[in-house]
């Protein structure tokens, strides 16, 4: 059944086409359907072939639409092509100006990077002398400084050749320390230039020295007693470390350490007491008398014994005028 229906159709296609010569005559159709039909016939609504001019006008716009559509489709493809096309160029130019800015914002940056470490640099520089402006600069270099360098220097020399028993040699000595010491303040008051604020601090830092040896020495040949010498080199020290505890109080900011050892930033002036001069007279003839008495032959002399006393007393006294006194050093400051 579905055979023989199918090749009716194919029949009938067959005779619908204009070309085919059967297609004469409406009726030879319809005794073509009757004859293949007649045992088993089919349902059909109606069979039209129609072929006329409208038909063809109808079909040759459906080519013209399909024809436009695939235009159209075509230029769409080609739309976005461009587009394509543009938007790789676009991100492309869009890398370049970011490799770009990348470049000459890192040019930007590192420029003022340079002037910001320039600036800093300048800035420092400026403080620096800022600073160095208000601590008074002086010349260190005076002959009363190199003097009581000259005594520091040969006070350790002095303290072998008391330890050898050469006394004579120590005697000598002794009396050129002495002189120097004279010298170095007789030359500071009298030369212009030659006074100089650090040597305020080295002229009885050098006496000290000396002393603090000749004590040592003496007291290791049992020849002054050891609480008196204890006595005494306490309290140098403890004049010793106040002088740099002043030191660091008097420098101005930055407190470096080598600013704090440059000698020639004067920021204080010590000012001995009266006591304490008179003190340091009495050790000195304590010394001197002591050294010279294994050469003129009075060790363990009582006048010498009660001079120990005195120097012993008299330092107690020095030592409570620098914690009494306000005067003992005075902070320099800049001058205007």
């Amino acid at each position: 059944m579905r055979f023989r229906t199918y090749n009716f159709v194919k029949q009938i296609q067959t005779f619908c086409n204009p070309r085919n010569h059967q297609f004469s005559t409406l009726t030879t159709h319809t005794e073509f359907a009757r004859r293949q039909f007649v045992k088993r016939p089919l349902k059909l609504t109606s069979i039209v072939c129609v072929y006329s001019s409208d038909n063809k006008k109808h079909l040759l716009d459906i080519d013209k639409q399909k024809e436009a559509l695939q235009d159209v489709l075509e230029q769409k493809k080609i739309q976005i092509k461009d587009t394509e096309q543009r938007l790789r160029q676009k991100g492309v130019e869009i890398v370049r100006d970011l490799k770009q800015q990348k470049e000459i914002t890192g040019q930007i940056l590192k420029e003022k990077k340079q002037h910001l470490v320039k600036d800093i640099l300048e800035t420092k520089a400026k403080v620096r002398e800022k600073f160095e402006e208000v601590v008074e600069k002086e010349n260190v270099f005076t002959i009363p400084n190199i003097l009581c360098m000259t005594r520091i220097a040969m006070s350790p020399y002095l303290g072998y050749v008391i330890l050898q028993d050469n006394y004579n040699l120590a005697l000598g000595l002794l009396v050129f320390a002495g002189i120097t010491d004279v010298l170095d303040g007789w030359i500071a008051r009298n030369w212009k230039g030659q006074s100089s604020k650090m040597g305020s601090f080295l002229d009885p830092m050098a006496d000290k020295i000396l002393i603090a040896t000749l004590f040592i020495s003496l007291t290791w040949q049992n020849l002054i007693p050891l609480p008196l010498t204890l006595l005494i080199v306490a309290r140098d020290i403890a004049l010793v470390a106040a002088g740099f505890v002043i030191r660091y109080i008097s420098l101005p900011p930055p407190k470096t350490l080598s600013r704090y050892f440059d000698v020639t930033h004067a920021t204080a002036q010590l000012a001995p007491t009266l006591v304490s001069k008179i003190n340091t007279a009495i050790q000195l003839l304590l010394v001197g008398t002591t050294l010279a008495s294994p050469v003129f032959g009075y060790v363990d002399h009582p006048a010498l014994q009660a001079l120990c006393a005195l120097t012993a007393a008299s330092t107690v006294v020095s030592a409570l005028s620098y914690l009494v006194s306000k005067d003992t050093y005075k902070v320099l400051k800049k001058k205007l």
